[in-house]
């Protein structure tokens, strides 16, 4: 017998920023605001290399990229506050809005008899911000930051296994697909043994870096993957 194109997908986890959410670059904005707070100017060589590690670790819990970049917990603490500050800020000043498309896809899941739920690096009170200003805060039964999972966020894969074991919607992990635009959001889907891991051409990262991490496809944006689960599309 020939297996399906994709599998019995029950459990679908996507990511915010950058693959449901379109932000415009405000995480580096708000990473200038966290630099500065930490004695670290826009221009300056240490801004650039520390602003080049952003990029390249986009999807990973923010207060982990903070202790890599200033060391010590204290300086980390400083800069992830002075950033999500600055985050929510723009947040509610209106720069965020739906990739076109994310809503609809969300509901196609949904109708599809998929439960969908939404996780982010950001801290709660930051996701909870995007939400609010996006009306979504019944868009999906459950939300998830790397708090909510232990502490770790990605590339580990414990909100995706946290969404997992909280849904019950889904026998198995290979029943879940992970969706995200970087990196990070696939390898934490590979780790945690998802039936389908796919990047997305709406943020942070390109084809070469989710094929590295193991994606197995790649879709122009989220509104693609409900043709994609239901077998329509390669």
């Amino acid at each position: 017998m020939t297996p399906p194109t994709t599998p019995d997908i029950r459990l679908v986890v996507l990511d915010m920023a950058g693959t449901t959410v379109a932000d415009g670059g405000l995480v580096e904005r708000a990473f200038d605001t966290a630099a500065r707070e930490l004695g670290v100017e826009p221009g300056t060589a240490d801004h650039a290399e520390k602003l080049a590690h952003v990029r390249a670790t986009m999807g990973e819990s923010k207060i982990s990229v903070f202790r890599h970049l200033f060391g010590d917990e204290d300086r980390a603490r400083r800069a992830n506050a002075a950033f999500e500050k600055a985050y929510g800020a723009l947040v509610g000043d209106g720069l965020i809005a739906p990739v076109p498309g994310a809503r609809e896809a969300v509901a196609e899941l949904a109708a599809d008899g998929r439960t969908v739920v939404l996780t982010t690096g950001f801290a709660r009170v930051t996701q909870d911000a995007i939400l609010d200003a996006l009306g979504w805060r019944d868009l999906v039964p459950l939300t998830l930051c790397p708090a909510d999972a232990g502490g770790r966020g990605r590339p580990y894969p414990d909100m995706v296994l946290e969404a997992f074991l909280r849904t019950g919607a889904a026998d198995a992990v290979r029943q879940v697909a992970v969706v995200g635009d970087t990196s990070y959001d696939v390898l934490s889907g590979v780790r945690a043994g998802a039936g389908l891991v796919a990047g997305v051409r709406t943020g942070a990262h390109g084809d070469d870096a989710f094929r590295e991490a193991g994606a197995g496809h790649v879709l122009d944006s989220v509104a693609g993957l409900p043709a994609l689960l239901r077998g329509e599309t390669g």
